[in-house]
């Protein structure tokens, strides 16, 4: 098929690579270049710096709104546009524009975690499995009809980071097969069981120590790696990026032994974490040249 692909971070560069070696991408779209580093320049997408690797056309509107980037989008001829973590979007003029209409990728079992934040809100929130689904897009926010999904359980001591990573796996191997069956019926979404994914802010990074065990555990998994959730050690920032529950009790904050922090309720191992300017290591190694005080402060 001619297929647009949309998308940007690297959570949709597996699904890209799977696309390419089945059909013909006759353009990428995705978010234009963007400052990054201690210098501040400019820096492609993982989208972009793939789909150039393989010799495909990229563009980067900054609108889609305009009569421009719509004749533009429709001038392609696409049988069908698969979009996934492109960041903006699709007037309807776009959705009506490909064959087949466009399918999108979502990183949730809709209706549960519509939004911009499925894998970290449900590590937050505590959610035993997730899941990838491929929705037919329509006006609404992430309320298509379904013509695929998958499930997978979210282990104990699974980090964002790693979710994200297999989520990504997952749905590279459900488009290509969802699209050898098109067209095919879709499902509408149920109107029960409906969440939202609210972005994540930074804001609510900060461990709150007076909390839960369970609570603090899935807060710094769900951050790990980004924007991480933080702690402030004699000053200094650290983020705390990999976590499991432990036993032990105490004052909120108190250390228990080695980077062993009691909670409201309960207790937590730190497994990993970040000092500032430095890059992410064990915990042990992280004691080797950091004293930690008798309590860390919420």
């Amino acid at each position: 098929m001619k297929i647009v692909f949309m998308g940007t971070p690297e959570f949709s560069v597996p699904i890209l690579n799977a696309l390419a070696q089945r059909h013909d991408i006759v353009a990428v779209h995705c978010q234009p270049p963007r400052p990054a580093g201690r210098g501040k320049a400019d820096r492609a997408s993982p989208v972009q710096r793939r789909a150039e690797a393989l010799n495909l056309p990229v563009r980067h509107p900054v609108s889609l709104r305009t009569d421009e980037a719509q004749q533009a989008f429709a001038a392609l001829g696409a049988d069908l546009a698969v979009v996934v973590a492109y960041g903006l979007i699709l007037p309807q003029a776009l959705l009506d524009a490909p064959r087949l209409g466009c399918l999108n990728i979502h990183a949730s079992l809709l209706p549960r975690w519509r939004g911009a934040a499925p894998i970290q809100r449900a590590i937050m929130a505590g959610d035993t499995e997730t899941g990838i689904c491929i929705m037919q897009m329509e006006a609404g926010l992430d309320t298509g009809p379904i013509l695929a999904r998958e499930a997978t359980p979210i282990a104990a001591e699974e980090t964002s980071a790693e979710l994200h990573d297999r989520l990504s796996i997952i749905g590279a191997r459900l488009i290509t097969a969802t699209i050898d069956q098109l067209p095919a019926p879709a499902i509408p979404q149920s109107d029960s069981g409906v969440t939202y994914a609210a972005k994540i802010d930074k804001a609510e990074s900060r461990v709150d120590w007076s909390k839960p065990a369970v609570e603090v555990d899935r807060l710094i998994r769900g951050l790990s790696p980004f924007p991480g959730a933080w702690c402030e050690v004699h000053g200094e920032r650290i983020k705390l990026l990999g976590s499991r529950l432990a036993e032990g009790s105490g004052l909120p904050g108190q250390l228990l032994g080695g980077f062993r922090v009691a909670c409201g309720d309960g207790a937590v191992d730190i497994l990993m974490a970040q000092r500032e300017g430095k890059r992410p290591m064990p915990a042990t190694d992280i004691l080797n040249g950091l004293k930690l005080p008798e309590r860390l402060l919420s």
